[in-house]
Order: C-alpha cells, then sequence, then structure tokens
C-alpha cells in the first residue's frame, strides 16, 4: 500500500544541492515570489502569459530541476472566508499536472502563506495531503493495472519544519479510508472488508476480531443481524462485525468509535427506485473512515490514547428473508425497536456496536469519548452541504467537544459544522405504543423529514442505552454522532467521486496531534 513518501528540507538552496528532484511546484499567492531568482523569470513570463498566476500552469524554467515548474494559485488568503483547503487545492492540482508531466520527485514550496495565521498553522500538512489525494487511484484499479503503473510518483520533498511521519500516518489512514469507502461491493463484501482489515494492521499493535458467526451476531448484535438477514443465503455477502482495538502504554482516555459498514444499500423491502441505487457501495464510508483513523493510530502509536473501535459489515440486501417495516426488534441494550423503513438501516447497523461501546464506558475507569459515523442522511448533505455534520450530546456539549472539533477541523482543513440535538428529536423516535420503545424511522426519506440528519442521533441514544448517561447521571458519556453524507466523497458524487477520507484528518488533529 504505497503513496508518495514524503521529504522535508530546511530551505530550497538545501533541496537544489541535494539534486534529488524532478519539477519545482510553488503553491500559494504568485505576485512575488521569496526566490528573487525564479521571481524575475515568472515575470517575465507573464508578459507573455496572463495564465500565470490565474490558474495552475507548467513552464519550462531552465534553472529549476528537469526544467519543470508548476505554479498553482490560491487565490486570495486574507478574506473573511478563505481557509486552509485553498491550500489543499492547490496541491491536489499541481500534483496531477506534475505527474502528467513526467515528475516522479517533485518539491513542494509554499510561497506568501501566512503561516501565523491560525488559519494556516497547518497549511504544509494540508499541502501534502492534497498531493496524495490527487493521486490516489482506486484499489480496484491498483490491482487491475498495477499500483506502480497508476501511481507513478513515489516520492515529494516539501520545503517545511513539518514532520513527515505525523504527515505520512494519517495519508497512510485516509488512503485505507478510501480504499474501504470507494471500492465495489463484490470487492469489499463484508468478509473481505474485514479481511483487508487484518492485511492493514498486519505487525502493527492493533489487534483485529472479527465476529462472522451469525448466530453469535443474532445474540450480540440482533438489530445489525436483522438488516443483514436477506444475505444469508450468499456465503461471500453474510455479515461481520469487526473489532479494532489499540492499547497505549499509559493511556489517560479511551476513545470509542462505531461505524456504518452498508456494503451495498438496495434499501432493502424499502427498495431505492428511480436510479438512486448506484453509488450505494459507498455507504460503507463510515466504517471506512472509522478503520481509517485507527491505521493513522497504529502508526503513529500515541502513548496516551486507547482506541477501540467497532465496524458492522452488512449488506442490506432484498429477498424474502428481509427484514421489513412494522418488524419490532429487541437490540442488544433490550430495548424494544419498531422498524419504520428498511433504508434507514445505517442507524440499526451502528445500534449495538453503541450498545457494546457504551457498557465498556460505562465500566471503565478511564475518560471516555464515544462517536458514530456513518453516511447516514442524505438530509446532511442537504443542511451541510459538503460539510461534516456533528450531533453531540448533552455531556459533549457541555464538555465543549463539538466546539473543539469545529475549530481544530477549520485548522486542519477537514471542516465540520455542528448541529444541535433537541427535544422533538427525542419526541420523533419514542415509541407509539407499549409494545414498543423506540420508533427507527418515519416512513419517508430523510432528505425531506424535518431534522432529518439530527433525529437519527436521538435514536441512536435511545437504542444503545446512552440515555442512561446523560448530564443528569451518576456516569455521563460524551458522545457526538458524525454525518459524513455530504464530505465522503468529492463533488457529492457518491457513484464515481473520489472518496474523501473525512473525517480521519479532524479526528487525527483533534486527537493525536502534539
Amino acid at each position: 500500500m504505497a503513496f508518495a513518501q514524503l521529504h522535508c528540507v530546511e530551505s530550497l538552496t538545501q533541496a537544489r544541492e541535494q539534486q534529488q528532484n524532478d519539477a519545482l511546484i510553488i503553491i500559494g499567492n504568485l505576485e512575488t515570489i521569496d526566490d528573487t531568482e525564479l521571481s524575475e523569470r515568472v515575470r517575465a513570463a507573464q508578459q507573455s502569459d496572463q495564465r500565470i498566476g490565474q490558474q495552475p500552469l507548467l513552464l519550462v524554467q531552465p534553472e529549476v530541476p528537469e526544467k519543470r515548474l508548476v505554479l498553482s494559485p490560491t487565490g486570495p488568503l486574507n478574506r473573511d472566508y478563505d481557509d486552509v483547503r485553498q491550500i489543499f487545492d492547490a496541491a491536489r492540482a499541481a500534483a496531477k499536472m506534475a505527474q502528467d508531466a513526467g515528475a516522479r520527485h517533485p518539491l513542494l514550496l509554499l510561497n506568501g502563506v501566512n503561516v501565523e495565521d491560525q488559519r494556516y498553522q497547518q497549511a504544509h500538512l494540508a499541502a501534502y495531503l492534497g498531493f496524495c489525494q490527487a493521486l490516489y487511484q482506486p484499489l480496484e484499479a491498483r490491482e487491475a493495472r498495477g499500483e506502480d503503473d497508476i501511481e507513478p510518483t513515489r516520492s515529494v520533498s516539501m520545503v517545511s519544519a513539518l514532520d513527515a511521519d505525523w504527515a505520512m500516518a494519517i495519508e497512510a489512514g485516509k488512503r485505507v479510508a478510501r480504499d474501504l469507502a470507494g471500492t465495489e461491493p463484490e470487492r469489499m463484501a463484508p468478509l473481505r472488508f474485514a479481511e483487508y482489515c487484518r492485511q492493514a494492521f498486519a505487525q502493527t499493535a492493533v489487534k483485529v476480531t472479527v465476529i462472522d458467526d451469525y448466530q453469535q451476531l443474532q445474540h450480540e448484535y440482533p438489530l445489525a443481524a436483522a438488516v443483514g438477514r436477506a444475505s444469508l443465503e450468499v456465503e461471500r455477502h453474510r455479515p461481520c462485525v469487526i473489532r479494532l482495538e489499540y492499547k497505549a502504554s499509559r493511556p489517560q482516555r479511551t476513545l470509542m468509535l462505531a461505524g456504518k459498514g452498508i456494503v451495498y444499500d438496495t434499501g432493502g423491502a424499502d427498495l431505492k427506485v428511480g436510479g438512486h441505487m448506484a453509488g450505494m457501495s459507498r455507504d460503507k464510508g463510515g466504517a471506512a473512515a472509522v478503520a481509517g483513523f485507527v491505521k493513522t493510530v497504529a502508526e503513529w502509536q500515541p502513548d496516551d490514547l486507547n482506541v477501540v473501535a467497532e465496524i458492522a459489515a452488512v449488506r442490506n440486501s432484498i429477498g424474502a428473508e428481509a427484514f421489513v417495516a412494522d418488524e419490532i426488534i429487541t437490540g442488544h441494550s433490550g430495548k424494544r425497536v419498531r422498524i419504520g423503513n428498511t433504508d434507514a438501516e445505517g442507524r440499526l447497523a451502528m445500534a449495538d456496536l453503541l450498545s457494546h461501546l457504551r457498557e465498556q464506558a460505562a465500566a471503565s475507569e478511564l475518560p471516555c469519548e464515544l462517536y458514530t459515523v456513518a453516511t447516514l442522511t442524505g438530509h446532511a448533505a442537504l443542511a451541510k452541504g459538503p460539510y461534516t455534520a456533528l450531533v453531540p450530546n448533552g455531556v459533549a456539549r457541555r464538555n465543549q467537544l463539538a466546539q473543539g472539533l469545529f475549530e481544530c477541523g477549520e485548522v486542519f482543513g477537514d471542516p465540520a459544522e455542528i448541529s444541535w440535538s433537541r427535544r422533538e428529536d427525542f419526541e420523533f423516535v419514542k415509541g407509539r405504543t407499549l409494545s414498543d420503545d423506540l420508533l427507527s424511522s418515519n416512513n419517508g426519506p430523510s432528505a425531506t423529514t424535518a431534522r432529518g440528519h439530527q433525529f437519527p442521533m436521538a435514536f441512536l441514544v435511545g437504542v444503545s442505552g446512552l440515555d442512561q448517561h446523560g448530564i443528569d447521571s451518576d456516569k455521563p458519556l460524551s458522545y457526538v454522532h458524525v454525518d459524513i453524507a455530504g464530505s465522503g466523497v468529492e463533488g457529492g458524487d457518491w457513484q464515481h467521486g473520489k472518496p474523501s477520507a473525512a473525517p480521519v484528518t479532524l479526528l487525527s488533529g483533534y486527537y493525536l496531534a502534539k
């Protein structure tokens, strides 16, 4: 699983002396370039090409490595709405241009970026991650065509004091997340998803446990088992739960994550129609991001943070055995759930994972913070656009956790927005009769339901037993639901778009950055 390795140098002069690069990429505000000789050459070139400084361009310049000079402007960086993603985007555009020109070991130089501005403190990291995002190719393509052939850029240098190991640890996690999220449903069927995880964490400190016995799943994860019921007749589609555990040497707190891994979502008995099934192999993006973050943890090896993750890898198939609306299913917590719509399967798949994690957190002597991460609702994409939606419980709100994540996302270029949980959300998911404790959803799509991405968080709180660990309890537990339906792929194109690996960078920056 190779990607462009990062080498940081102190100065452009040092890079020239080492003579290891075959292109120079300058990113930023290009009105004045810090290097006098380069600045004069660029100004001279602008006399005949007014595109320079306005869009990414490749110039032939004799004084740069292999005569390749790529200029990739960010535009202004001092307006109210400017942020570090402009550097990410400029690096992404430049990376493809340099590679297409034949460069395999380019040098990145940020120009005119004020790293004293809090918004740009992680500018060099953003440049490297944007560079890698551009050059990433899907797992199926690498396996079919050969990784060396379609990802030929082997290294990148950068004039920066950035810790290269830290940057590459994040990129390693993002690569795992992109592979798992973007790969087609047969190559990443549940047990093959689990096998990929085993390989990704081989020879690391992360313990991987896979539960694939259906009777055990029915007993310990009954709601996820119900979602996967119609898939049992096809051996390769059978569901499983994947548990990832990292134990630190001197832990100060524990992070617990549940990931939605719906490897294909037909909608079940509430079948998706009208062309809406295309792209539903990416409904495992939340689980992919969870595994990706754990990969970053495995590479970085923090000594003060325990991490426990559970992933439900399930196919929501249609067939005679499919679960249907109006069924009442008892979850791991003992809560009785009436099914309102089988296309609201993601919250069911995560419910028992969260219940298991809640039990472990309640028994722990260390502070614990819990998350669910999912491509859960179309409403999140409509309400937040290309941003991750954070929905905290009362404990997380009191602890300023969501606000901290929001601020971190701004600095690290993996932005999120906060959506507050309200009493109406909890009323919406209450059982309607004495037969059921909770209603999993209404019978309409989330995108057309008021508070469509907030009320699922209330359901998850109730069905997992977290409602017994609020701010009024003896054992309050912090919990944030993370909906990446709007941020999980580039451009919102769930069929063809490249996975973004959100929120791997956000979580890494918040929990692992020193």
